[in-house]
């Protein structure tokens, strides 16, 4: 299959820090109105950040499959310093008001601070101390500084961006707030344990040198056990193969409907996202909502099992639907896809149009799911660094190894957001001595998967040939991919602060699904989108039809906004699209497919 290079674009490195002086870029959505009331909502969300959304954003939900080459950053590097060669004086002029702002600050009269959004500097001894409020001046001036000379060199905006996000790694690593003789709060654990948090935080060093590759562990994940405080809904496995389970949950209520859902989560990570407490289970909700409910628990995959494709898992798709049409007496089924298991999804329906078999799915959910898969890049740290040479480098890296490990992707997610996701963690681990937070949902992300080397390779080819936008540009199990054969009732959410799905991309799987599908724009982000369960004050959403071509349209023409969480609006349009009520049935499984275990069943146990 031909490859072709993404298209170069402008972007905000993800992880950079605001600059300290930098001016608030204007609102993208048009001066209406009905606009601006709904774009002051979408800004008050992001003063309301909860514990769930700072969670959020330390989790994988969309691990990179591509990767940054070391080759990549050097060349990012290297170009910078090409652009002071180049224009000697324009270098010269920045270092002159570097070295004023530097003046500055040593005579006391330098106004720089630290962003308010910056939580690194929050202690008020970086302002009210003479010695480390000229330290972190002076550091704050080095970075504004190298931003700006990046921001005004001759390079392409593509290497500009490239530079800014490599300059960003730099002084992230550098920041005086990960210098144990620097960091105030370090300071005053050390009087006041006599050092006893360094003595702590150098075995927790050591510890993760030994068993987590020199990372911070992000999460103390010893208290949580799956079935007994996580991933509790009842229910059984049905089926089990070689690639995944099939589990069946109890009913909750005396009666049913009779068209069944069945979900399709990611392969890139564990299921029970969906079930990670009782109070914010979505599948204890949709037990609870009367709708029977069948979700896919996929193998944790082995060197062994490196010929796994998307082929493979679509097929598997497949047999899950039988197996719940077969277990109901349903002749239809609903289906769900959360991110990428969107994505399969997408190429099963795909599949099923291309066969003619399309009538045994009647509607499709979908979270937080991109199908754009081109332009999913576009505005991330990755697609910064996109090139035919690192899809090959990728590729070539997972063929080897037979899969492409989820400590692997975990590790490079990381280094995209290293002040959340390292730095972070080396203060509170290192500096002060902390274990690190017991939290459901890092727990659940650091309980990390493999993919296959030929799904990893599909998943390129996804990236690359942007199959369900482009028809019959790629063959999954025999058959050409041609979305605009597929006529399905379709639910796609996406959320307003998700870095991993963009809203925008999410409107845009709304959009080619059929500008009769219902989109939902909720304020969260990439995991608060699906765990959202009714009773938080903080939470609304917009809901329409995707008629608009503009999702900036969208969102002007979407209404009012709807106090609360999506999901009883969710719960509205899955029931009366379920068939009719029924007795519940006593048991799971059937005759033909009987209970095999309990859930969360057993692959889920699987490292």
């Amino acid at each position: 299959m031909k490859q072709t290079s993404p298209s170069p674009v402008q972007v905000t490195v993800d992880n950079a820090r605001p600059s300290a002086t930098a001016k608030r870029r204007k609102p993208a959505v048009p001066r209406t109105p009905a606009a601006e009331k709904q774009s002051q909502g979408l800004a008050r969300t992001a003063q309301a950040v909860d514990l769930l959304a700072e969670v959020a954003n330390h989790t994988m939900a969309a691990n990179p499959l591509i990767g940054l080459r070391a080759a990549d950053l050097a060349s990012a590097a290297g170009s910078l310093l090409h652009a002071v060669r180049k224009a000697p004086k324009k270098a010269g002029g920045h270092l002159l008001h570097y070295s004023k702002s530097l003046s500055s600050i040593l005579r006391g009269t330098s106004e720089i601070a630290p962003h308010p959004r910056d939580k690194r500097f929050t202690d008020p001894a970086w302002q009210d101390n003479f010695l480390l409020n000229r330290i972190l001046q002076g550091y704050l001036a080095t970075q504004d500084e190298l931003q700006r000379f990046i921001a005004e060199s001759g390079l392409d905006e593509m290497n500009k961006s490239r530079a800014q996000f490599v300059a960003t790694l730099v002084m992230d690593a550098l920041a005086p707030n990960n210098n144990p003789l620097l960091n105030p709060l370090a300071l005053r654990k050390i009087i006041d344990t006599g050092g006893a948090n360094l003595a702590t935080g150098a075995r927790q060093l050591i510890q993760d040198v030994r068993s987590n590759k020199g990372l911070p562990s992000m999460v103390d994940s010893s208290g949580f056990h799956l079935g007994e405080n996580i991933a509790t809904a009842k229910g059984s496995v049905v089926l089990r193969n070689d690639m995944f389970e099939l589990l069946q949950f109890a009913p909750t209520t005396t009666k049913v409907y009779g068209r069944p859902l069945v979900m399709s989560p990611p392969q890139i990570n564990k299921y029970y996202a969906v079930d990670l407490t009782p109070e914010k289970s979505l599948i204890k909700w949709i037990q609870d909502s009367g709708v029977q409910l069948f979700v896919i628990s996929w193998r944790n995959p082995s060197a062994e099992h490196r010929h796994w494709g998307l082929s493979e898992y679509v097929l598997c798709l497949d047999q899950a639907v039988e197996v719940a049409r077969s277990i109901t007496g349903s002749a239809e089924v609903n289906m769900w896809g959360t991110c990428s298991g969107g994505l399969t999804l997408a190429a099963y329906l795909g599949w099923l149009g291309a066969r003619n078999d399309l009538a045994k799915i009647a509607n499709t959910s979908w979270a937080v799911c991109v199908l754009n898969t081109s332009a999913s890049l576009d505005g991330t740290t990755l697609g910064l660094f996109t090139t035919n040479q690192t899809l090959h480098a990728a590729r070539a890296q997972s063929r080897r190894n037979g899969v492409l490990t989820g400590e692997e992707m975990a590790r490079m997610f990381a280094w995209m957001r290293p002040n959340d996701l390292i730095w972070n963690y080396w203060v509170n681990n290192y500096l002060l001595g902390n274990k690190p937070p017991a939290f459901d949902i890092l727990a659940w992300n650091a309980d990390t998967t493999n993919l296959p080397a030929q799904l990893h390779a599909d998943y390129l080819d996804l990236v690359a040939l942007n199959p369900y936008m482009n028809p019959d540009s790629m063959q999954v199990a025999g058959e050409w991919i041609d979305m605009r054969k597929v006529k399905v009732g379709a639910y796609v959410v996406g959320g307003t602060t998700d870095h991993i799905t963009p809203w925008k991309g999410c409107y845009g799987t709304a959009r080619l699904l059929g500008e009769d599908t219902t989109f939902v724009l909720a304020n969260a982000g990439h995991l608060q989108c699906f765990i959202n369960p009714p009773g938080s004050k903080k939470s609304f959403f917009y809901a329409g039809t995707a008629k608009q071509d503009d999702p900036r349209r969208w969102l002007e023409n979407a209404g009012e906004q709807q106090q609360g969480s999506w999901w009883p609006h969710w719960r509205a349009w899955i029931q009366q699209r379920s068939g009719e009520e029924q007795a519940a049935p006593k048991k799971t499984g059937s005759r033909r497919y009987p209970a095999l275990c309990a859930a969360p069943g057993t692959y889920v146990l699987e490292k």
